[in-house]
């Protein structure tokens, strides 16, 4: 069985008819939040930023949010496809233990001890990340407004619950709850910005580790991140929020074919606007923000020859509870399965046939 699907906008299947996919064809890598479903496009981004890219000299933008920011992060570190392995390992394996006392782990933990991983993964490495020679890196957060702007036991369910309806009536209208935030490597972003309430900042060594944290802080499984350096002051929350897939504006130049194309390793072909539109399928479409992208997804027959029938997922936490071997196993197997997409990826570049892409 094929394990991989590639689907392509209208204007980047024509270029893929007219001049194949190369690797200086690429301008934007975006990574989804989506927690441990990321895992499957481990062997991906280690083909990619590892062997592919790296073919290549232009400037490629890296765009993520949640498990997707840390990916990205990653990537621009000295020795990417080390690095990726030990994100992998390092993801897999994590594991909060219970108190005494506890039912369940609460935020405060979490928090704390996801950050401590965090500083261990990255250390003295930021400025690998942040001064490469080709990655801009831009980490999406979600900023809190009025009564969202400070977590608070009793305000933050209330405020989430306004966003929600907010969100139902129209997406513009949960900025009235929450902002995109951008923290960029670079001054340039390569998206627009016109869709969403949004505040752009630059990434630095004083305020990566909080903005990727922030990136990664799911409401109410972690802890908000407050007061990041060089940015607005309030409440910091998942990325995933605002822009779950990261369904942009993407900006590509239009005359020449090199960096032309967004390639997007996504865990589904849906390219899902925010989080809270998980549930509003008629916003699961693709739109015109597409039109130069190529989606690398798992064909969803495929997914279901996966242990549980399903990609990992949050809930593998509850349902292992406390057997982390349990659960280490499950998702090992999944992502050692997960070579085959890279395998057939690679195979499908060295032949380039266009009839293969289905539309997105």
């Amino acid at each position: 069985m094929r394990a991989l699907h590639i689907h392509a906008g209208p204007l980047a299947l024509a270029h893929i008819r007219e001049h194949g996919l190369k690797p200086e064809h690429i301008g934007v890598v975006p990574a989804a939040a989506g927690g441990p479903k990321g895992l499957i496009l481990g062997p991906l981004d280690r083909f990619l930023f590892g062997q592919w890219l790296p073919q290549s000299r232009q400037r490629v933008h890296l765009v993520g949010a949640s498990i997707g920011a840390w990916r990205m992060a990653t990537a621009c570190l000295q020795e990417p496809v080390a690095a990726l392995h030990d994100l992998e390992r390092d993801y897999i394996h994590q594991h909060y233990a219970l108190q005494a006392g506890q039912k369940r782990v609460c935020a405060e933990q979490v928090s704390r001890e996801f950050g401590l991983k965090l500083q261990a993964f990255f250390g003295a490495r930021v400025a690998e990340v942040l001064t490469h020679p080709r990655y801009c890196l831009h980490v999406l957060a979600s900023r809190g407004r009025h009564v969202l702007g400070r977590e608070h036991v009793l305000a933050t369910p209330l405020g989430y619950f306004g966003a929600y309806l907010s969100n139902a009536v129209s997406r513009p209208a949960l900025g009235a709850w929450l902002e995109r935030v951008v923290f960029s490597s670079q001054a340039e972003v390569p998206f627009g910005v016109q869709d969403f309430r949004t505040r752009l900042h630059r990434l630095t060594e004083a305020n990566f580790m909080p903005a990727v944290q922030a990136s990664c802080s799911i409401p109410f499984v972690l802890q908000a991140v407050h007061d990041i350096p060089g940015a607005a002051p309030g409440a910091y929350w998942d990325g995933g929020i605002t822009d779950y897939h990261l369904h942009l504006d993407w900006h590509t130049p239009g005359d020449r074919p090199e960096g032309r194309i967004v390639l997007y390793p996504h865990f589904q072909q849906q390219v899902v606007p925010g989080w809270l539109d998980k549930a509003l399928k008629w916003r699961h479409a693709s739109s015109r923000f597409l039109d130069h992208t190529v989606v690398l997804a798992p064909n969803p027959e495929w997914v279901k020859t996966l242990p549980n029938g399903k990609l990992p997922d949050r809930k593998d936490f509850s349902t292992y509870g406390q057997d982390l071997q349990a659960r280490v196993q499950v998702w090992s197997a999944a992502t050692g399965a997960a070579q085959q997409l890279a395998d057939e990826f690679a195979q499908w570049l060295e032949h380039g046939r266009a009839d293969a892409v289905m539309p997105l």
